[in-house]
């Protein structure tokens, strides 16, 4: 056999071993974790906060980790949030965090509790951070309604000045 023949078999192998359009794909799995974020504004709270804090704001990335059966249905979830703070007067404390089911412009209930111990997150130069995990999604379907409408859920900070909450933003899916 000539060096061409064996070259043009080779190069027609190859040909055939990449060519595979009819083999069917394989989808991926569903995916088990989710990033959303929310800038934190005073003034996107419900009334709009006037006082001392009206200046405070902030930034929030809330980590949603799930966990699915064979079906891929989501079966438990938790998150995690890290938070950044600023223009906070020196020595608040933060009392509570949530994620509270609402519309922008519409005040809601909590869904997801953050507590934290008493103490825990201060802001002695009107600035700190939360960065705190494992928060259950309970009942589970929340979490599916989070993921497919996060718009319509919020994550805000509450203070002693403030005990309704002084900065708030929407869930926004990365």
């Amino acid at each position: 056999m000539s060096r061409l023949s064996i070259l043009a078999l080779g190069i027609s192998l190859l040909a055939i071993g990449c060519s595979n359009d009819d083999a069917p794909t394989t989808p991926s799995a569903p995916a088990n974790k989710f990033v959303f974020t929310a800038t934190l504004a005073a003034s996107n709270e419900v009334p709009a906060i006037t006082n001392a804090e009206a200046g405070a704001s902030g930034q929030a990335t809330i980590t949603m980790n799930t966990v699915r059966d064979s079906a891929g249905a989501i079966t438990s979830a938790t998150v995690d949030v890290a938070s950044t703070f600023t223009a906070f007067p020196a020595g608040t404390v933060a009392t509570l965090a949530h994620i509270h089911i609402g519309a922008a412009g519409v005040a809601g209930n909590v869904v997801v509790p953050m507590l934290h111990a008493a103490g825990e997150v201060t802001f002695p130069n009107g600035t700190g951070s939360f960065v705190k995990g494992g928060f259950p999604v309970s009942p589970v379907d929340l979490a599916n309604q989070i993921i497919s409408n996060p718009a319509g859920f919020y994550f805000n900070v509450h203070t002693a000045l403030n005990p309704g909450g002084a900065v708030r933003g929407q869930l926004r899916l990365q």
